[in-house]
């Protein structure tokens, strides 16, 4: 028995995975480009030059890049399934693009994984915002009470009506 285990120990350490609580460094790390960039990193800068590009009301070329960043992330999504980051911005670009389906099933993996992740939480209150749904609103926010963070100032403003959002 004990030879099978030492067995299974090699093989995982031969495998290049380590698994030790709490480390963030034992995820799967995802492929790089020639200039050290992830397919994740790139999405994320995409999205927040669409972002700017909203707040000019550049909608077209905002969506154009929302689209390139969804290319970027199910790329990193594939090498990556359990980042619950690609999952938020998978959910945020979808949603921005006007694919509210598919923007909730991302934001619900995100949160299987980890269900206080703050983007999450208030991206898809956003999300039942704009489809009418107040009342799932409000459960993300009460997610976000304690967290002292934008996210929930955020949402608390969408849903009191205090600021304006396209979704």
């Amino acid at each position: 028995m004990q030879f099978i285990i030492k067995i299974l120990l090699i093989i995982l350490l031969m495998s290049g995975y380590s698994y030790s609580a709490g480390s963030s460094d034992n995820e799967p790390k995802e492929s790089t480009n020639m200039l050290g960039v992830t397919s994740y990193d790139s999405a994320v800068k995409k999205i927040n030059k669409a972002k700017k590009l909203e707040k000019k009301n550049k909608q077209e070329k905002a969506e154009k890049l929302y689209n390139e960043a969804l290319v970027l992330l199910f790329k990193s999504y594939d090498e990556n399934p359990l980042n619950p980051d690609t999952l938020n911005y998978l959910g945020f670009a979808n949603r921005k693009t006007g694919k509210m389906k598919d923007a909730e099933t991302y934001y619900l993996l995100g949160l299987n994984i980890d269900p206080n992740h703050n983007g999450i939480n208030e991206y898809l209150g956003e999300l039942y915002l704009a489809t009418n749904r107040i009342q799932l609103a409000n459960e993300r926010l009460a997610i976000l009470k304690n967290c002292n963070c934008e996210e929930y100032n955020e949402l608390k403003e969408l849903i009191d009506g205090t600021k304006k959002s396209k979704y």
